[in-house]
């Protein structure tokens, strides 16, 4: 399994980004798919992650901010960002419960 994350970038503190993480393979639908984060001089943190059964679940710093969905068809799992804190910046990966990483997205939230 190849994860592929994008949809990083500098936005404004209340902005908003969507982070994508494609997957290649085959038997994507089985995959529970994490988003994980790591600020400069930080622990790597998870964000959110969703179940092949579409159950969510999130961080208390993001919960009511951010959400997390999947679309099989694509074999891709989004994560819509709001109401984007400083406190967000960081590199966003997204990685397979059976330990598949793909390569980091970063997002910047400055002014």
């Amino acid at each position: 399994v190849q994860l592929q994350a994008s949809g990083g970038g500098l936005v404004q503190p209340g902005g908003s980004l969507r982070l994508s993480c494609v997957a290649s393979g085959s038997d994507f639908d089985y995959y529970a798919i994490g988003w994980f984060r790591q600020a400069p001089g930080k622990e790597r943190e998870m964000v959110s992650c969703i179940s092949s059964s579409h159950s969510t679940g999130y961080a208390d710093s993001v919960k009511g901010r951010f959400t997390i969905s999947r679309d099989n068809a694509k074999n891709t799992v989004y994560l819509q960002m709001n109401s984007l804190k400083p406190e967000d910046t960081a590199v966003y990966y997204c990685a397979t419960a059976s330990g598949y990483w793909g390569q980091g997205t970063q997002v910047t939230v400055s002014s």
